[in-house]
């Protein structure tokens, strides 16, 4: 197999094809969502590229500022794995709310609705893993839980487009608050 070509986005490093690659997390692709009330918000570094996915396993780091969610609450057709690397979370799974801390680990089965929130006084920072297959399959519930974080779909969908419709794209950029992550 051979080396993968590793291009500069503008934001860090990104695979420009297929093949093994080595990469520093503080020289990796960095892609940032910060609206105006930050939700849903946080900076990923995905360690892929647009013209590059990796095919059987999405994996990634998410850090994610006090009261922000990753993301809208959903679940999806395929098994993903969670482990808090630093700072303090709250897990909506299933209508429950659970505190996470680093080291703590979170399994979620196909067909497991769930979201993160940043807690705590500093930035949480998330190593996410999910399988991929065909056809991938995700669904945003109407959630009260997950609506008092900012973190519900206005309605159910099944469309990622009309989910996140109100939210800006993210950005490639490094996150605001890199110099108080724990790789700075």
């Amino acid at each position: 197999m051979p080396e993968a070509p590793l291009e500069n986005s503008g934001s860090g490093l990104a695979p420009a094809g297929d093949g093994w690659f080595g990469v520093n997390v503080r020289d990796a692709q960095w892609l940032t969502s910060e609206d105006g009330e930050k939700k849903p918000s946080g900076s990923e570094c995905s360690f892929e590229s647009q013209a590059f996915e990796f095919p059987q396993l999405g994996i990634r780091l998410h850090v994610l500022e006090p009261g922000e969610p990753n993301g809208l609450y959903h679940s999806e057709s395929e098994q993903e794995d969670f482990l808090v690397l630093s700072g303090e979370c709250t897990l909506l799974v299933e209508g429950e709310e659970r505190l996470l801390r680093a080291w703590d680990f979170f399994h979620s089965p196909a067909g497991t609705e769930h979201i993160f929130v940043g807690a705590g006084d500093r930035p949480c920072v998330i190593l996410m893993a999910g399988a991929r297959a065909e056809p991938w399959q995700v669904l945003y519930p109407v959630s009260e839980l997950a609506a008092r974080y900012g973190a519900s779909a206005a309605e159910e969908t099944s469309d990622p487009r009309q989910a996140y419709v109100r939210f800006e794209p993210s950005r490639r950029e490094r996150p605001s608050n890199w110099d108080r992550l724990p790789w700075a």
